[in-house]
């Protein structure tokens, strides 16, 4: 059987060639999630029958399946080329892209598109789970509006400075010139960041951070080093956190220049996940980030539960970090 990761999708006519009807691409999704053979999603370990129409039937629960059944793809009324033109579209756009471009690229509704997105985006997490070691640095940005920017009856008292009433945290790290890792969170108090470098960043790794007294307690557990804003100092010798901040001017360059109004506390984790994706994947072909993607495309999520996403579920998909 031929390796699906040789099939090369490089560019959108090239996807088109490879995957001219639903046919192909229902091939090459088993190809990527069976390697030929057929598995039961309901019983793994169950003996699975091919019926005459296509379907599999797994013989221990007596229940039909596709490969698309338990994905991203079961039950969707899209055809799949659609959905393998917008998953490409979305790993290959650096700079984002959003509901409105891709209802035009692919010609479906712009409400559509928007549930496509963020069904996409729900795969991509699995990119954000990465252990850090060595030089680690570490930092946290603020997502929302500017106060200066707001007319005056909206503005918000007291958010100046490192304050999050009006803003939501994201809390970021990078393995120097690897890979990173960021959360958002409800604050960023000691707790919140200890916890969140324990479950990420190996032990005897060296944490580089600005001089937020939240990193103080973490400090006590790691190697710090720190690099003192405050004090208009960036950068001396090997300590620096360039990198990271660097992220967060590409993450908010994402997103004011292609989603604008982003519901911060709903959908913000999704975002940023989005980002993470990209970054991380940065140095492999447009092909095989595209088949990455298929391979992690094993998990569901239905229209209402995109629809009744709430914050604390940000949160608390990420209790094991407390």
């Amino acid at each position: 059987m031929k390796d699906p990761f040789d099939i090369k999708v490089n560019s959108i006519p090239a996807l088109y060639k490879q995957f001219p009807n639903e046919e192909a691409c229902i091939k090459h999704l088993e190809a990527i999630n069976w390697h030929g053979k057929p598995i039961s999603p309901f019983d793994k370990t169950s003996k699975v029958y091919k019926l005459k129409n296509g379907d599999y039937r797994c013989k221990n629960t007596g229940k039909n399946f596709t490969v698309k059944t338990g994905t991203m793809f079961e039950k969707t009324k899209i055809d799949l080329q659609r959905w393998f033109v917008a998953i490409w579209l979305v790993i290959n756009h650096k700079a984002g892209l959003s509901s409105y471009q891709l209802a035009k690229d692919i010609d479906v509704t712009q409400k559509t598109a928007w549930f496509m997105l963020h069904k996409i985006r729900s795969q991509m997490y699995l990119a954000n789970e990465n252990p850090l070691t060595d030089d680690v640095e570490i930092d946290e940005t603020l997502v929302g509006g500017r106060n200066k920017n707001r007319h005056w009856n909206k503005k918000v008292a007291h958010s100046q400075g490192r304050s999050h009433k009006d803003k939501t945290p994201v809390v970021g790290m990078i393995q120097r010139d690897f890979l990173i890792n960021a959360l958002v969170t409800g604050d960023t108090t000691a707790k919140t960041l200890s916890a969140f470098i324990k479950k990420h960043v190996q032990p005897d790794s060296n944490i580089y951070t600005d001089e937020n007294a939240s990193y103080n307690e973490i400090g006590k557990e790691y190697p710090r080093h720190v690099v003192d804003h405050s004090k208009n100092l960036y950068s001396y010798e090997d300590v620096t956190t360039n990198r990271i901040e660097a992220c967060w001017t590409h993450f908010k360059r994402m997103i004011l220049g292609a989603y604008r109004n982003v519901h911060t506390k709903k959908y913000l984790q999704k975002y940023v996940d989005e980002f993470i994706f990209r970054y991380n994947l940065r140095d492999i072909n447009a092909s095989d980030m595209f088949n990455c993607f298929l391979c992690c495309s094993n998990g569901r999520i239905t229209h209402k539960e995109i629809k009744e996403a709430k914050w604390i579920e940000l949160t608390e998909n990420k209790q094991s970090l407390y």
